[in-house]
């Protein structure tokens, strides 16, 4: 009997770590039973007839498990479909998951992923994501899966893409206590403009009271119903190579795509996608990173590139370690040009498994600048900077025990618990 009142704070957070990994190598085992009650139904189906309107009619293993363990015919069908696709196409995800080193969700992501490749691509996909997962978390492996899918199948991912724009719409939901969800299912480019406009517009309304979400809703609802006519520009970075000029380095090509709007008298909206510079003119079909959503194709990223009123600028990226290097001025509050650099750098809080986008953050001094004497350390630079989240930021400045270091070599950065615990956040690699 595990007694929590027994163990000090370090060794709660020891025992947690330990049951979930029973819990993964548990519901590993689930797997297995699933997949051989799911083998069961298939090889009880009448031989030589089988479709999937004879499996339906055939099939009721899902209500065994539903039943068994009190799902849904929904949920149970989508565990029997996961244990299948686990068991059959992917022995390695489903023996980490044994082992305990990663979680069954991320297992599940893996099924879901890459459920649209052939098996010989998705195998592919799997050998290239099964490596990095156990220091991931569930959104951080989705992200890494839908890049490596867009790498390992450019052609399949434009044909999807194109396939999904057709069948963009907007969605209404109605809520509780009088409320309702209004949204739209559109291009990851198109919402992304839209977010940053939204941003954008909600900055210039005084608070009078209301959170930055409440005036982001506010502010989408006047851009709406009151429809200021706006006008768009774009911004393309890059890298090692001529992007609109020339230059030489060593590093790899890589630009970012900017995209600003401006309506009548409200704050340009900024939205970025960076982008190898051999994409860009066409030689490869690698995905790019659209800023706050993840990787999107080729074709997408050049539709952003060279759309009308585009401008470039250029990032050096690191040839080994695919950090974005780049040295600037030192003074307290960083230049615009110090604080795009960070943010570029590490596109989220610095908190592991922290998503919050970097421009949202607040950009921290990791060692604490010295008012009294600047030259003492904690400089502005950007080896000094990281953006932090407002909740992570106060607790890395208020709480105490907790301490923050970064490895300028490789700008991976280390947060140490008070509990003596350490954990490890990697800057963003842009040759993934």
């Amino acid at each position: 009997m595990l007694e929590p009142e027994r163990l000090s704070h370090a060794g709660r957070v020891d025992a947690l770590k330990a049951l979930e990994r029973h819990a993964a190598w548990i519901q590993a085992q689930q797997v297995h039973l699933l997949a051989a009650l799911d083998a069961d139904a298939q090889a009880a189906l009448p031989e030589g007839k089988w479709n999937e309107s004879i499996e339906g009619e055939w099939n009721f293993a899902r209500e065994e498990v539903a039943c068994a363990l009190k799902l849904s015919g929904t949920t149970a069908a989508k565990r029997l479909q996961v244990a299948r696709e686990l068991d059959s196409h992917y022995p390695t995800t489903l023996g980490m998951l044994e082992r305990g080193e990663i979680s069954y969700m991320q297992a599940v992501a893996v099924t879901e992923a890459c459920a649209v490749l052939d098996p010989l691509l998705a195998a592919q996909v799997e050998a290239a994501v099964t490596q990095k997962m156990p220091g991931l978390a569930t959104g951080q492996t989705r992200r890494a899966l839908a890049r490596e899918i867009v790498r390992a199948d450019p052609q399949g991912a434009e044909e999807r893409h194109r396939k999904r724009k057709r069948e963009r719409q907007l969605v209404h939901y109605p809520q509780d206590d009088g409320m309702a969800m209004w949204g739209a299912i559109l291009p990851a480019e198109q919402a992304a403009r839209m977010n940053q406009a939204v941003d954008a517009h909600a900055a210039t309304l005084p608070d009078e009271g209301r959170t930055l979400e409440q005036k982001r809703v506010d502010a989408l609802f006047d851009l709406v119903v009151n429809r200021t006519t706006t006008v768009g520009s774009t911004t393309i970075v890059g890298s090692t190579g001529t992007v609109g000029g020339t230059g030489t380095g060593t590093g790899t090509g890589t630009g970012s795509a900017r995209t600003e709007q401006a309506s009548g008298g409200r704050s340009a909206a900024v939205v970025q996608v960076t982008v190898p510079l051999d994409v860009l003119i066409g030689e490869s079909e690698e995905p790019a990173q659209l800023k706050g959503y993840g990787p999107i194709t080729a074709g997408q990223a050049r539709e952003i590139a060279f759309a009308e009123g585009t401008i470039w600028r250029r990032l050096i990226i690191e040839p080994k370690t695919g950090m974005l290097v780049k040295t600037d001025p030192t003074t307290y509050k960083p230049t615009a040009e110090t604080e795009r650099h960070v943010i570029a750098r590490d596109g989220r809080c610095t908190f592991p498994t922290c998503q919050m986008p970097a421009h949202r953050c607040d950009l921290d001094h990791i060692q604490p600048f010295d008012h009294d004497n600047p030259a003492a350390g904690g400089q502005t630079v950007p080896e000094n900077l990281g953006p932090l989240c407002r909740r992570h930021h106060l607790m890395k400045t208020h709480h105490p025990g907790w301490q923050v270091t970064r490895d300028p070599d490789t700008g991976v950065t280390t947060w140490t618990a008070p509990t003596g615990h350490t954990y490890t956040n990697p800057p963003h690699n842009y040759l993934e």
